[in-house]
């Protein structure tokens, strides 16, 4: 990622806004602990460089993950999903559009995952469960199947009668983690998530025009997730009751440039009950 660095340090604009969306779409990728492979870092460089386009890169990823090269040198299965759903979080972040709506959360899951997963862009039609590390091996309670739409369409309703100019920063910011955890725990996707809300997340706040760090997520997107996680996970014998604090943490210093500390050690619970 250090190349990624060097361009944002040169601050050329074009490239520099290029580079910021790679480092963001690449560090993305850690929530499901993919990492890139050589090749898409060597053509990311390319693109912004100005030497090709997205389409571009694209098109290369395909055919190089239809080659027999790519077969020997990749080592991971997963690594042509991290490759390729980079590039298209990089296409999304630099895309001058938005519509705050869930159709709109559903084209992004649909335009970073066609092809990776049959069900792209559509809901879910069954219940999940996930184990999680933070969470001591037991699960967060998703929205139920067949209620994804209906709990989607009241949380964007609520949101849009949100009066964001009448707020100071410190209730905009607790309320904008509040809708993105819900946004989050209603899980409507069977897989990609995370990603998808993340990339949702940055297109609401550049509607505001916010511009968010770029280093966020290339060095805390497992934090991140957690920090999602413990806002919507409730046990009482453990006296442990959902909270948004680290999920604001990560939004004041994603927006604010504060330097809370962000460690993922601070956000798992005991296993034992808090009698004990």
């Amino acid at each position: 990622m250090r190349v990624f660095e060097e361009y944002i340090r040169q601050g050329e604009p074009g490239r520099k806004e290029k580079a910021a969306a790679w480092q963001t779409a690449i560090g993305l990728q850690g929530v499901d602990g993919l990492k890139p492979s050589a090749y898409l870092i060597d053509t990311a460089k390319k693109h912004i460089e100005g030497d090709i386009t997205i389409a571009d890169v694209k098109q290369m990823l395909d055919t190089y993950y239809k080659s027999k090269t790519a077969r020997a040198e990749v080592e991971d299965e997963r690594t042509e999903e991290a490759d390729k759903v980079s590039a298209r979080i990089e296409e999304l972040l630099t895309e001058k559009s938005f519509s705050f709506t869930p159709e709109y959360l559903a084209r992004i899951h649909r335009h970073l995952f066609q092809g990776i997963y049959k069900f792209a862009g559509r809901y879910r039609d069954y219940d999940i469960t996930k184990r999680e590390w933070v969470l001591e091996g037991d699960t967060v309670l998703y929205a139920s199947a067949s209620m994804i739409s209906e709990t989607l369409n009241y949380d964007f309703s609520q949101e849009k009668q949100v009066k964001y100019a009448a707020l100071d920063i410190d209730k905009a910011i607790d309320h904008f983690a509040k809708f993105i955890s819900g946004i989050w725990q209603i899980h409507p996707f069977g897989e990609g998530n995370t990603r998808t809300t993340a990339v949702f997340a940055m297109k609401y706040l550049q509607s505001f025009g916010f511009e968010v760090k770029d280093d966020m997520f290339k060095d805390h997107s497992w934090y991140f997730r957690n920090a999602l996680v413990r806002a919507n996970y409730n046990n009482y014998p453990k006296k442990v009751s959902a909270t948004n604090e680290y999920l604001v943490r990560y939004f004041r210093n994603l927006l604010l440039g504060e330097d809370n500390a962000l460690k993922n050690r601070d956000l798992q619970i005991s296993s034992k009950p808090a009698n004990e």
